[in-house]
Parts: structure tokens; sequence; C-alpha cells
């Protein structure tokens, strides 16, 4: 068996090979990243190969292609924030780290990245689009904000939401002067764009989930919609994956770093290198369960009277909120607030002693 380790760039790859007893086979530089490229390299190699690539920047790309190969036996995606032996180096080159990752493969040290499959990568894909459009749409609307308060005597009718129907037909009407005006247009023609653009895209999200049955299952969260239901089933992808609820937490990002030494037990900040979409989609869905779940939102305020600020306190709700998915996706069961029984005493917290999950 060969062990390859192969460094990807935009326009090219270095590639590495070492034998069992960890001999330099070969080394390449493939430009372009073609099939042919990669034919030929591994064709000079006698026997079977065993690949490795890291995950980064279009890396979905390179590994079906890889993977097509006749004289690939395997393709292991490694991640990149856990392979120590090259983020760690003083000197690093494409050579050096296309044999560093051959190394590591042979020794079977690879930390490996899990490996989404296609179809999951395009629902990742069109999900990701959605999300973006959101936050831009965001940050246009912050500078209509800005646009508005800048101006003197400038009286907008009351309503909720300065960018529904009343809201856009107000501004609208202003007539500011330059380049206020012109601005304030150019902002309001890009916004009615995102909005054709993100109903159409939910319209296809919602058809390409419909029959999802782990979407459905995560729609019972209180707080969870369509949308981020199927952002939480793409990125969750394969609930079989995760051992246990603290698996999945640490994987979302949700549980804080911890330090212990001489008897002391330190935690910090949030895990870093997680899921960032993720955690992202499960904060999100906290922000609404606490206004629309009684035990979301008395989970939540119970940790607000003991003094932990508001975004401290809805990263715990979002935590609970993890560990009860991989209790739904675990077991295949919805989340169904019920009260609890007369007879159950109510010596656990407030939230927990008036819902709980319903039985399967």
């Amino acid at each position: 068996m060969n062990y390859v380790g192969i460094d990807i760039h935009k326009r090219y790859s270095v590639c590495a090979a070492e034998d069992e007893r960890g001999r330099l086979l070969g080394e390449a530089r493939i430009e372009g990243n073609t099939a042919d490229g990669f034919v030929q390299y591994l064709g000079r190699l006698k026997g079977r190969s065993k690949v490795v690539i890291e995950a980064c920047w279009n890396w979905g790309k390179l590994y079906d292609l890889l993977e097509g190969l006749p004289q690939v036996e395997e393709v292991v995606l490694a991640h990149p924030l856990k392979t120590r032996l090259i983020a760690d180096a003083q000197i690093k080159t494409d050579k050096l780290d296309a044999r560093a990752l051959a190394l590591l493969l042979r020794g079977g040290f690879i930390a490996r990245a899990h490996v989404p499959r296609p179809a999951t990568r395009r629902r990742k894909e069109l999900l990701r689009q959605r999300l973006y459009w959101s936050r831009l749409r965001t940050r246009l609307r912050n500078r209509v904000h800005a646009l508005v308060d800048r101006q003197r005597d400038l009286s907008l009718p009351q309503c909720s939401d300065l960018f529904g129907r009343k809201g856009t037909r107000a501004l609208e009407a202003l007539e500011l002067p330059a380049p206020d005006g012109q601005l304030l247009e150019e902002h309001l023609e890009l916004l009615e764009v995102m909005r054709c653009q993100m109903q159409a895209q939910e319209k296809e999200i919602a058809l390409a989930n419909t029959n999802d049955p782990m979407t459905k299952r995560l729609q019972s969260l209180p707080g969870v919609g369509p949308i981020l239901a199927a952002v939480l089933a793409a990125e969750i992808d394969q609930i079989e994956r995760f051992a246990d609820a603290s698996h999945l937490c640490a994987y979302a990002g949700l549980v804080p770093t911890t330090h212990a030494s001489g008897g002391q037990v330190y935690h910090g900040r949030l895990l870093r290198g997680c899921d960032q979409w993720l955690r992202w989609a499960f904060i999100e869905a906290a922000w609404v369960a606490i206004g629309c779940s009684p035990y979301f939102g008395e989970f939540y305020r119970r940790h607000r009277a003991r003094g932990k600020p508001a975004n401290t306190a809805i990263t715990i709700v979002a935590r609970r909120m993890c560990r009860i998915a991989w209790t739904l996706l675990h077991e295949d069961r919805d989340f169904v607030a019920q009260p609890t029984p007369k007879s159950t005493p109510a010596k656990t917290f407030p939230g927990r002693s008036q819902y709980r999950l319903a039985a399967p």
C-alpha cells in the first residue's frame, strides 16, 4: 500500500508518496488539478494508494475526483486545525506539507473530518447562499437606518417593522436632500431584489426538504422553522456519528473551553474550530424559543436571575436545545411540551417541572 499526501492549492497541488516502510516513492506538482495529472502520477506508483487531503477551500471537487480513480483505495479528509504537525512547523513549504500528510496517514495519526454525501453538500451550498443573502440584507438595512437617523426633523409613521409594507411605502415617499435621496433609492431597490431572490430560495429549500425526516423532526422544536431546521439537518447530516449529546454540543461549539491543572479548573470562551453554521442556527432558534415556549423562556429567565449576561444565558439555552435535538433524532420522536402530572414532585428547576419531552 502506498500513502500519498496532497497539499491542495487553487491552481495546482503538490503530491508526495511513501511506501509501507516510509521510503519516499516520488513527488510531483499537478498543474490545474486535472484528472489526467493525478492518473499519471498515481500510475507511476506500484500498487494501490491511500490518499489524504486537507479540508480546505473547495475540497469537495478534488475529493470526488480522487475517489473515482481506479488507483485510489481510499481518500481521507484531514481536519486542518487538528493536523498540528503542519500547523506548528517552523519551516513550512508545499513539499514538506505533502510529506507530513503522507507520514501521518501511514502512521494512522490523521484527524479525520466528516465527509458529507454529495447530495448533502449541495443542500448546504443552497442553504448557505440563503444565509449569505440574509446577512447582506441586515447590513443593507443598517445602512438605511443610519441614513434615516441623520436626517433632521424627519417623522416616520409608527410601525413595528420599518421594512414592512407600511414602513417601505413611507421610505419610498421620502424626499431627502442629495445625496441621501439617491442613496436611499438605491438601497430600497437592492432590498427589493434581495426580497425576491430570498423568496425564490425559500421555495426551493422547502421543496428540497419536504420529505426529509430529520428536517421534520427538528421542526418540532420550539423556535425552529423550516429554514433553521433544514440548516440543522444538513450540518448534523448523520446523528449516528455522535455518540451522545455532549459530542454534538462540542461539534456545534456550544460548550466552553476547559483548562484543568493542579486541581484548578478554568472555563473560557466557546470552543473554536467548530461548525459555525450549526452554532449560529441553534442560537438563532434559542432567541425565538424563549419568546414562544414557556419551557425555554423560564429556563432563560432563571439563568438571567443568576446574574448571567444575555448572550451567556442564550448560549446555555442553545446548548439545552442541542441536547434535546440529539435525543429527538436518536430516539426518532418529536418534541411535545406537556404538563407534568401533579404527583410528580417539583424539585428540579422551574422550566423542567412544567414541561418535558413526550414519551415515545
